[in-house]
């Protein structure tokens, strides 16, 4: 169970705060997340689905309806159908990315996994990706550190760490625009 300052916050992370406990005390944190990811993949697959969990013009009653019947021929129920649910019943739906979004961070942290979003101007190879994870394990205090690699070529070299809510910009354009700030005050 995730200790301290939750790393979830808000409706969405009321939510998945209530799920969590929940699921950890019924023994099915694991059963959950995969009827939730199920769940996450059949909005993803079906623009109609989409809509329906997006759209506030449905009414609760109709949105019940059609995701019981959803959940129903998809084989969800036990505890994360009922969660599911619960929230359309709620006027909520609209937030189960979120929910399902923080649901996971609370099982990582629960478990001591540390994300980390790594940009580099590049894709890595893998011996860079170890290097990068190596480094910052003792900065997350050795737990598992899950990478999230984006690339973006605007930093043209160098990296931009975000590890919960510090991040360090060792990024080439950094470097280069204090470096063109520090000329300016000089001039």
């Amino acid at each position: 169970m995730p200790q301290g300052g939750s790393i979830v916050s808000g409706v969405a992370g009321r939510y998945a705060t209530a799920l969590f406990e929940l699921a950890a005390e019924e023994k099915s944190i694991d059963a959950v997340g995969a009827d939730l990811a199920r769940f996450e993949a059949l909005v993803a697959e079906s623009a109609d689905l989409a809509r329906l969990v997006r759209a506030p013009v449905f009414t609760a009653e109709q949105q019940l309806a059609a995701i019981a019947a959803v959940l129903d021929k998809a084989g969800i129920g036990g505890l994360a159908g009922k969660f599911v649910r619960l929230v359309a019943a709620k006027r909520r739906l609209f937030l189960v990315s979120e929910i399902i979004r923080s649901y996971r961070a609370l099982v990582a942290e629960s478990r001591g996994v540390v994300r980390a979003e790594v940009t580099l101007a590049e894709q890595p190879s893998d011996k860079v990706l170890e290097e990068i994870r190596t480094a910052l394990k003792g900065v997350a205090k050795g737990g598992e550190i899950v990478l999230d690699v984006k690339v973006d070529p605007a930093i043209i070299g160098g990296l931009v760490v975000k590890l919960g809510s510090r991040m360090v910009d060792a990024s080439l354009r950094y470097k280069l625009n204090s470096i063109r700030l520090a000329l300016k005050e000089v001039g």
